[in-house]
């Protein structure tokens, strides 16, 4: 396979939309259509740029998930507290933002910081890393008008019931089954 060019076809207030088109291995073109959170400049910008990050966030043995309405899929979903950085931010930055932002809780301490992956591979080069983190503080609401969520700390029993019937993000549905494990 091999890409040998690229066209943005639209640009949207959050999303690009390119279209790249392949030589595929019996030497064909093939059109691929993929989105990205990142102006893209060339083919070489694809897939290089980190935007934001996802939060595995504990305290006193609970895990802090999200219930929180997605307009991408019509429903309320289980989640991680996550955000895309801001132009100059560092991640300390973005967690403390994003904590504060979606829950009102306060970073007490970074465990460790993953480096980024792919979020969407089938649609888009959109990459964000992992933070797990101690935090601390009592819930607040600080959303914007645009977003529903319900923030809380959960126990090993109450995620293991969650996962047998709940519709969670990929991200979150991974960690929280981990939690159950005992490996976080």
């Amino acid at each position: 396979m091999k890409l040998i060019k690229m066209e943005k076809v639209k640009d949207g207030k959050y999303l690009k939309n390119y279209e790249l088109t392949y030589q595929n291995k019996a030497g064909k073109e093939k059109t691929y259509e993929i989105v990205s959170r990142k102006e893209l400049s060339g083919i070489e910008d694809i897939g290089k740029k980190v935007s934001g990050l996802s939060i595995a966030a504990v305290n006193n043995g609970r895990l802090l998930l999200l219930r929180e309405f997605r307009m991408g899929v019509n429903q309320i979903v289980y989640n991680l507290c996550a955000g895309m950085l801001e132009e100059g931010e560092s991640f300390e930055q973005c967690i403390r933002r994003e904590l504060y932002e979606e829950t009102g809780l306060h970073l007490k301490k970074i465990i460790d910081i993953l480096p980024a992956s792919y979020a969407a591979v089938a649609i888009s080069d959109t990459k964000t890393s992992i933070v797990f983190a101690e935090v601390e503080g009592d819930f607040e609401d600080h959303t914007s008008e645009n977003e529903w969520i319900e923030a809380r700390f959960y126990t090993k029993e109450e995620v293991k019931e969650l996962l047998k019937t709940a519709q969670f993000s990929s991200r979150a549905q991974i960690i929280a089954y981990f939690f159950v494990q005992g490996a976080l």
